[in-house]
């Protein structure tokens, strides 16, 4: 049984890349809103600040989830797997939170009897709005 004395840094296993992956869920809904990884510093500032920050590994750099868009994330909880190397993290989510404009970055249903996607969640913000360019 885990222990009030037990810290989050004996636990937390970085993968060879230095890195965490972490699942965020908004707090109000329940919904998985997206998943991302996580370096030390990303963790480090994520509980310094208590908003989310993470590590673009396209950009190779640190960035806070908003910085651009103004959709971020506050720190509400964070849980730590058994392995250590996974983070459930529940936050409450401003506007959306994927780069296309949904509020989650799981709108598309996989039809396991076909393989075809279907769209299941409508943007709720304009991607140009918030990026000022086309999303992907």
């Amino acid at each position: 049984m885990t222990t009030a004395s037990d810290n989050l840094w004996e636990y937390v296993r970085f993968n060879a890349d230095g890195l965490i992956s972490a699942i965020i869920i908004d707090d109000d809904t329940g919904d998985v809103l997206m998943q991302a990884w996580m370096n030390e510093l990303a963790l480090k500032t994520t509980l310094e600040q208590s908003i989310l920050h993470y590590y673009s590994r396209s950009r190779q750099k640190l960035w806070r989830k908003g910085e651009t868009s103004g959709n971020q994330q506050q720190l509400l909880e964070m849980h730590i797997d058994c392995d250590g190397d996974c983070l459930l993290i529940k936050v409450k989510q401003t506007g959306a939170a994927c780069h296309t404009g949904t509020k989650t970055c799981f709108y598309r249903q996989v039809n396991l009897a076909n393989q075809q996607l279907t769209e299941i969640a409508s943007p709720i913000q304009d991607a140009n709005d918030l990026y000022g360019k086309p999303s992907m």
